[in-house]
């Protein structure tokens, strides 16, 4: 038996990095997208059904905290995976692979998505 493994993996006691956090929250954000999915096709299928349709989104949009919060949170999670996203693809493409530049990239992932996230909460209340 090796005993060089591990014993405690208890993910609560373990620091992850800046860069594991955002490639974590870039996954956690691609489900919410998946789920969200099904929000958003029912909302758009409902506003092309009919004019009633239509309006009946537009009105739950414009008049609903939950709709609004829902809305703000798909928009907030495609922000951020869209930022972690081009974060990946620059990794791909062997820029900033460093851990230097993958920290950096890492923290310009959470300004500029925290930036997105917060003008779509300005766009969306």
């Amino acid at each position: 038996m090796n005993s060089k493994r591990p014993v405690n993996l208890d993910l609560t006691t373990i620091h992850f990095p800046l860069p594991a956090l955002t490639s974590i929250a870039h996954r956690i954000t691609g489900v919410i997208l998946f789920v969200g999915l099904i929000f958003a096709f029912w909302a758009l299928g409902k506003s092309l059904s009919s004019p009633a349709g239509f309006d009946a989104v537009s009105s739950a949009l414009a008049n609903n905290f939950f709709a609004k919060f829902v809305a703000w949170g798909l928009l907030s999670a495609l922000a951020f995976h869209f930022v972690a996203g081009i974060k990946h693809l620059l990794m791909d493409v062997n820029i900033g692979v460093t851990l230097e530049g993958g920290v950096k990239k890492a923290q310009i992932t959470v300004v500029v998505s925290a930036i997105l996230i917060i003008l779509a909460g300005v766009w969306v209340w």
